[in-house]
């Protein structure tokens, strides 16, 4: 596939203008590279030659198949298989020779092979000659060759070398062109591919109907998942799916749909497992890919944003509905199974996987990260994630009701609801689950559900503790504020009721002596109750007894803790009810 790779070309060639003798060139497909190395190199006077572990030497050029033949005299070229043999050999190489060797990240961690690449730095910088490692994305040089060798890595095809490879594949199918729309949408399948994955998934995903780019997608999942800790969330959520947290997905909403909007989401599920033990950790290799991660998010300015809050409290569907309301894809980031026991493989697992990041979004990703306790996190990395931290408490009573509607469709069951005080969207979902598989009432499948709220009391308290005012809320505007000794909703709809009709039926003396006393305990409160709008009395006496009804409402309310409040310190003179009572 023909590449748009100026910017290799031009750190090659400027390589061999200053006669640097080891290049370390870091590619997803060594096949692309040579063909690059070969455009790179301008006179067919420069013997170019290619070794591997199965074929042993292979000349690339006229030049290399003579230089080839008078190191090696009788020698049959297809015999030197051992890399320490041919490093042997080529110390006697000729001016401007170029020798690669194909997966030298596989050999040089033997001690003969590093030596044997540091033997020939000097002779081949005095004679301009040149040896090129060909390695994976991510690999490590040992430390005996990182001050020696000058490091390029080849980048991924980019947006037009991946439109030009799709007209191309349409050409020779004689399918004639795609279209725009159909060609923007196979790029952004295949972008974050090398050159020959991509070329063969567009070309298994075409047929005479055209191109299926459903299937194109689905290979892409595949190609990206072979890589350890990377994998591609599949789920068809959306923010409509989820009941409550409005003030963090009105904000998602406005980040996606901005200016530079991210193109991939990266999702880290409990964090702050994921990175315990940085700083502590005996082998150094934890603290070495937290380090990592840190430098390649601020070299790449990348947005992220933290959610906090109890087990089961919708940050981790939030963060998945993210992309799928961007129509972009969703890359799920295990750090955990990018752990290798051989030394330096873990941290060579990690850079290509962020390679295969920093290509997919093109330089523009949403990192979305949660977790049950943020106190373990190291501070460097909380400040890298410069869009926030949003706290995510247990849902109100109005936002219970959301998720109730949205799960009784879903799953197709009704009845009447249980007592709902303290539990989590989850908790919700799985007793509606539990009605619609085991065909029985809601009241019936809630009894074998223990709330969060319940079971974690004390976990809870202390997350609410360290959050409070520390921290944006996920459900209500502003920083998340919480008081031990606010008062509560009462819990339960039938209770609400009761109290509804016990207030509305109590003398008008005593529930103003009940509004007074709320208002000199906390505030006054004003509000639109339940959308209803009132007449203007036709005197002072039902004047007095609409006030009063107002205030048993506004008592309701306050009690229940219905959200939709403003609150403001009472005035004497301007408000009617003080003026009257």
């Amino acid at each position: 596939m023909p590449r748009n790779s100026d910017p290799f070309v031009q750190h090659f060639r400027a390589a061999r203008r200053v006669s640097t003798p080891i290049v370390n060139i870091r590619t997803p497909d060594p096949e692309s590279s040579l063909r690059l190395i070969q455009s790179a190199v301008k006179s067919e006077d420069t013997p170019l030659v290619l070794w591997d572990t199965i074929r042993g030497l292979i000349a690339l050029n006229d030049a290399g198949k003579e230089e080839t033949s008078r190191l090696l005299g009788e020698i049959s070229p297809a015999s030197v298989v051992s890399p320490i043999e041919v490093l042997t050999q080529f110390y006697r190489a000729a001016d401007d020779t170029i020798l690669c060797l194909s997966n030298a990240h596989r050999f040089w961690n033997d001690p003969a092979v590093v030596q044997g690449i540091w033997n020939v730095r000097d002779v081949f910088k005095a004679h301009g000659a040149m040896l090129v490692l060909l390695s994976i994305p991510g690999s490590p040089l040992p430390p005996e060759l990182v001050q020696d060798a000058f490091t390029i890595d080849e980048p991924l095809p980019g947006p037009q070398d991946l439109e030009r490879m799709l007209f191309e594949l349409y050409r020779s199918a004689d399918l004639g062109t795609p279209d725009a729309e159909t060609a923007k949408r196979a790029v952004d399948a295949l972008i974050g591919l090398a050159a020959f994955p991509a070329e063969q998934s567009a070309a298994m995903c075409l047929d005479k109907q055209g191109l299926d780019l459903q299937a194109l997608w689905e290979r892409k999942r595949q190609v990206i998942e072979e890589i350890p800790g990377l994998s591609i969330w599949r789920g068809s959520e959306t923010f409509d799916d989820i009941g409550g947290c409005e003030n963090v997905k009105r904000f998602l909403k406005a980040v996606i749909e901005g200016e530079e909007p991210p193109r991939v989401v990266v999702f880290c599920d409990e964090i702050e497992k994921a990175f315990a033990g940085t700083g502590t950790d005996t082998s150094g290799t934890k603290t070495e890919m937290t380090g990592t991660i840190l430098s390649w998010m601020q070299d790449r300015e990348a947005d992220g944003v933290i959610f906090i809050g109890p087990p089961g409290a919708a940050k981790s569907a939030v963060a998945k509905a993210t992309g799928n309301g961007a129509g972009i894809p969703t890359i799920a980031f295990d750090l955990a199974a990018m752990q290798n026991s051989l030394i330096g493989a873990s941290g060579e697992r990690l850079r290509a996987a962020l390679s295969v990041i920093d290509a997919v979004s093109q330089g523009r990703s949403l990192w979305i990260a949660t977790c049950n306790g943020i106190t373990t996190l190291p501070p460097e990395l909380r400040r890298r994630f410069t869009l926030g931290t949003y706290f995510f408490d247990l849902p109100t009573a109005e936002e219970r009701e959301q998720i109730w509607k949205i799960y009784l469709a879903k799953y197709g069951v009704s009845g009447e609801l249980p007592d709902d005080d303290g539990w989590t969207g989850a908790e919700i979902k799985e007793c509606c689950r539990k009605a619609y598989r085991l065909r029985m009432p809601l009241l019936e499948a809630a009894q074998y559900t223990v709330p969060v709220a319940r079971s974690a009391a004390e976990q809870i308290k202390s997350l609410r503790q360290s959050a409070s005012g520390k921290f944006l809320s996920a459900s209500t505007p502003g920083i998340y504020r919480w008081e031990e000794n606010a008062i509560t909703p009462l819990p339960g709809r039938r209770l609400r009721a009761h109290l509804l009709d016990q207030l509305l039926t109590m003398p008008p003396f005593q529930v103003g002596h009940l509004a007074i006393g709320l208002c000199r305990r906390r505030c006054w409160i004003t509000l639109r109750l339940l959308g209803r709008q009132r007449s203007p009395p036709p005197d002072r006496r039902h004047r007095r007894i609409g006030l009063i009804r107002k205030v048993a409402e506004q008592v309701v309310v306050t009690v229940l803790g219905i959200d939709s409040v403003m609150r403001h310190k009472p005035d004497r003179q301007r408000d009617p009810f003080i003026s009257c009572v």
